[in-house]
């Protein structure tokens, strides 16, 4: 008699290992599946116009949420720590247009600008267009000299010699204009670099308002302002570079 044929020990141990191999099987496949569906996603390769929208459409949204995220943290960071932030938003307390974590709105804006004041509603953080906390605390910085200017003189945004005053102002003492910025920009050794900085960033600001948009409008503004407001470092006692 062969035993081993009627031994039920051999019998279940066979089923055993037949089971797991069968198993090791469908997670291999499984994984395979996993893997290739997220290859497609990631290239597009092999889906119909149908999904393809879709998954550009999903993935649009997840960076979109993830830029909001990271704004959202390093506002929150540089309206805790940063000193000039801090120094800022004190001098607004100080003269009764006191701001708060819900003044400073991440949102996405057009290309050309990453960030902006509204007397309404505050500091708008263009979460599509940061790059850097260093650039955060800059735009955080030059929107709020923005809101000092309108607490203090309540400036009338359509009048181009008032908007470039502040243009200046924020350009000037915000750190937009430090060299490793204008380095980063492809500006080298440029004769008196801050100025010139300054002076083309409020231009360049100055012209996306419609009121002063025409030919030379922008350019005029800023000259005919340029001593008085240049020398205006309020709330600071100096231009720290």
């Amino acid at each position: 008699m062969n035993m081993a044929a009627n031994d039920p020990r051999e019998s279940s141990a066979g089923a055993g290992t037949a089971t797991a191999g069968d198993q090791q099987s469908q997670r291999d496949m499984g994984a395979f599946e996993a893997w290739r569906t997220k290859l497609t996603r990631m290239t597009g390769l092999g889906l119909s116009d149908e999904e393809r929208v879709k998954v550009e459409a999903e993935r649009a949204a997840a960076t979109a949420e993830e830029q909001y995220r990271t704004c959202e943290k390093w506002k929150n960071h540089m309206i805790r720590h940063s000193p000039i932030v801090k120094f800022l938003m004190q001098h607004l307390e100080a003269a009764g247009c006191g701001f708060s974590r819900k003044h400073f709105i991440c949102q996405p804006c057009d290309p050309t600008r990453s960030g902006g004041f509204s007397p309404e509603y505050g500091v708008v953080l263009c979460e599509n267009q940061l790059v850097s906390k260093a650039h955060v605390e800059d735009t955080m910085a030059h929107e709020l000299i923005h809101a000092l200017d309108h607490c203090r003189a309540k400036l009338d945004w359509d009048n181009c010699l008032h908007h470039a005053c502040t243009e200046i102002r924020a350009a000037s003492l915000s750190g937009d204009c430090r060299l490793a910025n204008e380095w980063l920009r492809g500006n080298f050794g440029i004769s008196k670099q801050h100025q010139a900085c300054v002076k083309r960033r409020a231009i360049l600001s100055l012209q996306s308002n419609p009121k002063c948009a025409g030919p030379g409008v922008a350019e005029e503004a800023v000259a005919e302002v340029w001593a008085s407001c240049f020398a205006d470092t309020w709330p600071f006692d100096e231009i720290y570079k």
